[in-house]
C-alpha cells in the first residue's frame, strides 16, 4: 500500500489557508466600519450613544451587497467555487427580503466567527512552528542567560533538557499537521456558511430548477408539435399526392381499356378501391398529426371540420378572439377530436355540444354528450392520452361521467399570449 506523502495535508491546505486569509482581510474591515462612529467622536448623551450603535449596522445593511461580492468572489477565486447570485435590494429594504436577512445574518456572524477560526487556527500554527524550531532558537535564548534560568535550561541536566526539546519538537510537528486539518475543516465551513446564506435557498433552487424544467418542457412540446406538422407536410405533398396519382390513373385503366378480361379489369377496379381506401386512411392520419387547416385558419375552422365529419349532431361554440399559440391550439384541438370520437365508439350519445371559450388567460375546452357515462380514463379509451396531452402545456383535465350520464369533458389550458 503506498502510503500519502508528508507534505500532502499541507498542500491541500494552501487554499483554505488563503481563503481564511482573504476572510480575516473582510473581517478587518467590517471591524473598522462598526468602530468609525466611536473614532469620530465618543458621544456622551444615552440618545448619541444609541445612535453609534445603530449606525454601524445600517452602514453594514448598505454595504451587504458589496460584501456579498466579494465573498462570492473570494470563494470562487481561491476555493474555485461558484455561489450563485440572489439580489437583494440595497439600504434597509434588503432586510424586507429573506435572503437580505441571510446575508447580513453571514456578515455579521458566521462570516467573523469562520474568520476568527482562522485567526485562532493560525495562532496555534504559529505556536506550532516555534515549538518545532525549538533546537533553532532556544540556544539563543540560553546564551542571554535573561530570559531563561535554572540548573536544567542552563544544561546542568542535559539529558533532561533533550528530552524537553524532543517532545516540545514532535508537539510542534503534531501542532502543524492539526492547524493544516483545522484550515481545511475551516474551509468546509466557511464554503458551507456561505453557500447556505449567500447563495440562493432551497425554496429558490427548487424554484428554478421547476422553471427550467417547464422551459425546457416547453421546448420538447414545440419541437414534437414543429416535427408532427414536417410530417402532416411531408405526407400531403408526398405520399398523398401519388396515391391520388395512382388512384386517377387506374381510375381511368378502368374506363379506358375496355378490350380487358374480367379478371384483368377486377384486378384494376380493386386496386383503385384500395388506392381510394389508402387515400382515405391517409387523410385522417394527416389530420390526426396536425390538420393544415388549423394551421392556416386556425381553430375555430379545424373544430368545423371535425364537427361536421362526425356521424351525430354536435352543437358547437368557438369564441376565441385572439388566437393562442400554436401548442396550445394543437392540445385543444386534439382533446375535442379524440373526445369526439369516444363519444361515437362508446357514449351512444344521440347528441354533443362543443364549447371553446377563452377567459383572460385560460382556454376552457368542455365536451359533453347525452349517452350513457360510465366513461373511464384507465379503461384504454385514450382519455389517460388526452390528460396527459393537457398537462404537457400545464394544463388541467376533468371528467365527470356518472353512469347513465351525461358526461362531461374540460381541460383548462394556459394561453402563452
Amino acid at each position: 500500500m503506498r502510503l500519502p506523502h508528508p507534505l500532502r495535508p499541507f498542500r491541500l491546505a494552501a487554499r483554505p489557508l488563503a481563503a481564511a486569509a482573504a476572510s480575516g482581510v473582510v473581517l478587518l474591515a467590517g471591524s473598522l466600519v462598526l468602530a468609525l462612529p466611536w473614532t469620530v467622536v465618543a458621544p456622551t448623551h444615552p440618545v448619541l450613544v444609541l445612535a453609534w450603535v445603530i449606525a454601524p449596522f445600517v452602514l453594514f445593511a448598505y454595504a451587504t451587497p458589496w460584501l456579498t461580492a466579494v465573498h462570492r468572489e473570494r470563494l470562487r477565486a481561491i476555493m474555485r467555487v461558484e455561489i450563485p447570485a440572489v439580489p437583494v435590494e440595497r439600504g434597509l429594504r434588503s432586510l424586507r427580503s429573506r435572503a437580505g436577512r441571510r446575508q447580513l445574518v453571514h456578515h455579521l456572524l458566521a462570516g467573523p466567527m469562520v474568520a476568527m477560526g482562522g485567526v485562532l487556527t493560525a495562532a496555534l500554527g504559529a505556536a506550532s512552528v516555534s515549538a518545532l524550531t525549538f533546537y533553532a532558537w532556544m540556544p539563543l535564548v540560553w546564551s542571554t542567560g535573561d530570559v531563561i534560568t535554572g540548573p536544567v535550561l542552563n544544561g546542568d541536566n542535559p539529558k533532561l533538557l533533550y528530552d524537553i526539546g524532543l517532545a516540545v519538537t514532535i508537539g510542534g510537528a503534531a501542532g502543524l499537521y492539526l492547524t493544516a486539518s483545522l484550515f481545511r475543516s475551516l474551509a468546509r465551513l466557511d464554503v458551507h456558511a456561505a453557500t447556505v446564506l449567500l447563495g440562493p435557498s432551497r425554496e429558490d433552487l427548487l424554484t428554478r430548477r421547476l422553471e427550467t424544467v417547464t422551459e425546457s418542457r416547453a421546448g420538447v412540446v414545440d419541437a414534437a408539435d414543429a416535427e408532427r406538422r414536417r410530417i402532416e407536410r411531408d405526407l400531403h405533398d408526398g405520399a398523398q399526392q401519388r396515391l391520388v396519382s395512382l388512384a386517377v390513373g387506374l381510375g381511368m385503366a378502368k374506363v379506358t381499356l375496355t378490350d380487358l378480361s374480367d379478371d384483368a379489369r377486377l384486378v384494376i377496379e380493386k386496386a383503385h378501391f384500395e388506392a381510394k381506401a389508402a387515400i382515405d386512411e391517409l387523410n385522417e392520419l394527416v389530420r390526426g398529426l396536425h390538420p393544415a387547416v388549423l394551421e392556416d385558419r386556425g381553430l375555430d375552422a379545424a373544430l368545423s371540420g371535425v364537427v361536421a365529419r362526425a356521424p351525430l349532431p354536435v352543437r358547437l361554440n368557438v369564441d376565441l378572439p385572439v388566437r393562442p399559440a400554436a401548442a396550445v391550439e394543437a392540445v385543444a384541438y386534439f382533446v375535442v377530436s379524440e373526445a369526439l370520437a369516444n363519444v361515437v365508439k362508446h357514449a351512444q350519445a344521440s347528441r354533443a355540444d362543443v364549447t371553446v371559450e377563452r377567459h383572460g388567460s385560460t382556454l376552457l375546452v368542455v365536451v359533453a354528450d347525452d349517452g350513457s357515462g360510465g366513461a373511464d380514463p384507465s379503461a384504454g379509451t385514450g382519455l389517460a392520452g388526452l390528460a396527459k396531452r393537457v398537462a404537457s402545456v400545464d394544463g388541467t383535465f376533468a371528467l365527470s361521467s356518472p353512469f347513465g350520464g351525461p358526461t362531461v369533458l374540460s381541460a383548462e389550458l394556459p394561453c402563452a399570449r
